[in-house]
């Protein structure tokens, strides 16, 4: 068992190495960007030189004048190649920079500029609202590190839908991987920080890859491709030396006249496609670095070998499609007309494009998904890295749940307090009362996302656990639906009776995962009266029908239970302590039904008197 010195320690540890990286890399970009602003001074005393040396030996002879232009204008290209690639590393350093700073805020709990994972919150979700996975100061939004939309996707999908016990160890072995590969991971992180983790416009790609073609279908097309260009320059030589000027508005009508067969049809497709360019030309640096790394764990290998089993390697056939996309923004510019008078612009693009998709549409979702998945692994290894002092837990095909110093993720570790706890998956429930603010909310979302992180595939925050396949449900934070015009006592009872039909289900049909349930103050929208009676009764049918979980209850009536119910049930506490007229809160699991009470003394200190 690790002490809370010791967690502390590795915390600290941590935020010193983040510290240190975050200014080796902010000092090696200070150099960089010094070194590239010498260059462009260089840069600047060349092109000067150069350009008065060429215009002094026009004056000597125009043959060596024209040979020393045409050098100068070689090795100015390749001086300007050579500037941008120093710009580029600096904004690749500026980029760790910022990776490590990052990792500093979180530890912070500086999140405000992190994305909090709301969109991808699924409506009516068995657990997802009431387990903080998503949402301000949610797991998502502390462990997530997904730069583009298809990672944050995966990272919530592996919360949202527990996997079976093969995938499970696959991605344990995977996330032990990565979260050693530190420099990899910031590496990856750092080509895709400027990614806009909007999926919209890869939505509407999709949408237009699965269009029918209305250019390469038209037989002549790809001759006229040739044809123009040339009757383009006999046009312009006619005009400039046989017929009168205004004539080659007649050449220039012919290409108008093709495109404007045509102009609706393109418009459309550059609205699809019009920012898909810059996305997919960081998906493809992304894909090139999965591809590159060695990777010796089979869940990586194998999404690895998905953007590497054709001829073509993914972030290649991705860049091309990244390309063409761009070169049909080239129409956002003005002078793209002299480019469609000449050759087409605006229908070869597409012409391209075209070809693109009949060779690679039916291949790019599944690379998509495999770099995906894969980024999303990433955020799990950074999880790993980061808490390295949680362990992945030990899975069983069915038995008793057993958690060793169990622990709440997103308390600070050194802080949380950890319980054990056991309880059979099937015909058992504990019941667990307590005061107001003892802790039994915490608890039940402690017990669910360790469950839920273990069948993701991720490490959990205890010492030791055993895991059994389960199928978590949870009742805590029921709401009023206005646009149901539902109460929040009606919202409840639905999501009440969403956990009796899955059991029912599981019973009946044996589909599934054993049901798990989590539930906080139930029937907590009626009288006293009818909320005894009906959480009596839930209780009773859930035992009766092999059902197991944990329910957080006010009414220490319902402890009374336990006597008959054959060892089903077992009464569990959190006790409050008042000290000096204080509350003491040790959050310490307790057998038994509680018998502390703090709602007087709360109130007190609120200020209401004659109590």
């Amino acid at each position: 068992m690790i002490d809370s010195r010791e967690i502390l320690r590795q915390k600290e540890h941590l935020q010193k190495l983040y510290a240190e990286r975050t200014a080796d890399f902010q000092e090696k970009a200070i150099v960089n960007t010094a070194y590239a602003t010498r260059v462009s001074i260089y840069r600047l005393i060349y092109f000067l030189g150069i350009i008065g040396l060429t215009g002094f030996c026009f004056t000597k002879s125009i043959g060596l004048g024209a040979l020393l232009a045409l050098f100068g204008l070689i090795t100015f290209a390749f001086i300007i190649r050579f500037h941008a690639k120093i710009m580029a590393k600096t904004k690749y350093l500026n980029a760790l920079e910022q990776v490590n700073l990052n990792e500093l805020l979180i530890f912070e709990k500086k999140l405000s500029s992190f994305d909090d994972g709301a969109a991808l919150l699924e409506p009516g979700h068995p657990y997802a609202l009431d387990l903080d996975l998503f949402g301000p100061y949610s797991f998502f939004q502390y462990y997530n590190r997904g730069k583009t939309a298809l990672g944050q996707k995966a990272f919530a999908e592996y919360l949202l839908h527990p996997a079976e016990e093969p995938e499970i160890l696959s991605r344990q072995d995977a996330i032990k991987e990565l979260s050693q590969k530190l420099d990899w991971r910031q590496d990856y992180l750092a080509l895709g920080i400027d990614q806009k983790k909007n999926d919209q416009d890869l939505k509407l790609l999709k949408l237009l890859l699965d269009e029918e073609d209305y250019v390469r279908t038209v037989s002549w097309i790809p001759a006229i491709f040739f044809v123009m260009p040339v009757f383009f320059l006999v046009g312009f030589y006619l005009c400039s030396n046989y017929l009168p000027l205004p004539a080659i508005l007649l050449f220039w009508a012919v290409p108008m006249l093709i495109l404007r067969k045509f102009v609706i049809r393109i418009n459309e497709t550059h609205r699809k496609t019009s920012k898909a360019g810059a996305i997919l030309k960081d998906y493809s640096l992304l894909m090139h670095a999965i591809e590159e790394e060695p990777f010796e764990a089979d869940k990586l290998q194998g999404l690895k070998n998905q953007l590497r089993k054709e001829e073509e390697l993914a972030s290649q056939v991705v860049k091309k499609l990244s390309y063409i996309v761009s070169q049909l923004d080239v129409r956002n510019n003005v002078f793209v007309v002299v480019l469609n008078i000449i050759g087409l612009w605006d229908l070869y693009w597409v012409y391209r494009l075209e070809n693109w998709k009949g060779k690679y549409k039916n291949k790019i979702q599944p690379w998509f998904d495999a770099f995906g998945e894969f980024e999303g692994l990433v955020s799990f290894g950074g999880l790993h890295y980061n808490q390295k002092h949680w362990i992945f837990p030990t899975l069983i095909k069915q038995g008793t749940f057993d958690a060793k110093n169990l622990k709440h993720p997103l308390i600070p570790q050194e802080e949380v307090v950890g319980n054990d706890l056991a309880i059979p998956a099937s015909a058992h429930l504990k019941l667990l009362t307590g005061s107001n603010m003892a802790g039994k909310s915490t608890f039940l979302r402690t017990v669910g996302l360790n469950i839920v992180l273990g069948l993701s595939g991720a490490p959990v925050a205890a010492d030791k656990m055993k895991l059994p396949q389960l199928d978590v449900f949870t009742s805590m934070r029921t709401q009023d639906a206005l646009h149901e015009s539902t109460s929040s006592f009606y919202a409840e009872l639905k999501r009440l009776k969403m956990i009796l039909e899955a059991v029912e289900k599981h019973n009946t049909t044996g589909e599934g995962n054993q049901p798990f349930f989590l539930l906080d103050e139930i029937l907590k929208g009626t009288n006293s009266v009818d909320r005894h009676t009906g959480s009596k009764a839930l209780i009773e049918q859930l035992i009766d029908e092999k059902a197991s979980g944990i329910i957080a209850t006010h009414d220490l009536d319902l402890g009374k239970l336990e006597a008959s119910a054959n060892g089903a049930i077992e009464n569990l506490c959190i006790e409050v302590e008042v000290e000096n007229g204080k509350l003491v809160f040790d959050f310490k699991l307790r057998k038994g039904v509680s018998k502390s009470f703090n709602a007087t003394q709360l109130m007190r200190e609120m200020g209401i008197k004659n109590l």
